[in-house]
């Protein structure tokens, strides 16, 4: 009797979406051309919500930000990605969750605290009101809204 010749079977690597790692529902990223969930039908308008890895991408990393303004070159050494935010912000949208390569050797900064209390705000998380170059946090921005709304005393 002939002995049967084993056949080793390689598995099939399927494309994952690069932030979640999902498998179904996939489209590559314009900015890139990375696998990503194709799931930004699911987002609900200003909801803020962050549930959608093609949205995310898109919205809140520099890589989307270089492509949709067409600037040149690669986006981790760009001029103009980097005039476009405040560090804070440059930093985060390189280096977020939603990038699929991150920022190398991201610029330090110091952290944005409010002009009234001096509390840090941490802009990419955080409730704030801007004001010309002044940031307020939540808790200042509703007083001074209370303020303003208070009727005059005669």
């Amino acid at each position: 009797m002939a002995k049967k010749k084993k056949t080793l079977k390689i598995p099939v690597q399927k494309n994952r979406c690069g932030l979640c790692g999902k498998t179904r529902n996939l489209t590559k990223t314009e900015c890139c051309g990375n696998w990503i969930c194709d799931d930004e039908h699911n987002y609900v308008m200003f909801s803020y919500a962050r549930n959608s890895c093609h949205r995310n991408h898109n919205h809140y990393t520099l890589c989307a930000h270089h492509h949709t303004e067409e600037h040149e070159g690669d986006w981790e050494s760009c001029a103009q990605c980097r005039s476009s935010f405040t560090t804070e912000d440059y930093v985060w949208y390189g280096t977020n969750e939603y990038n699929f390569e991150k920022l190398p050797d991201p610029p330090a900064y110091e952290p944005t605290k409010c002009s009234q209390c001096a509390t840090v705000i941490v802009l990419s998380e955080d409730e704030y009101s801007k004001l010309g170059k002044d940031y307020f946090c939540s808790e200042c921005t509703d007083k001074r809204i209370m303020q303003r709304a208070e009727p005059t005393k005669k």
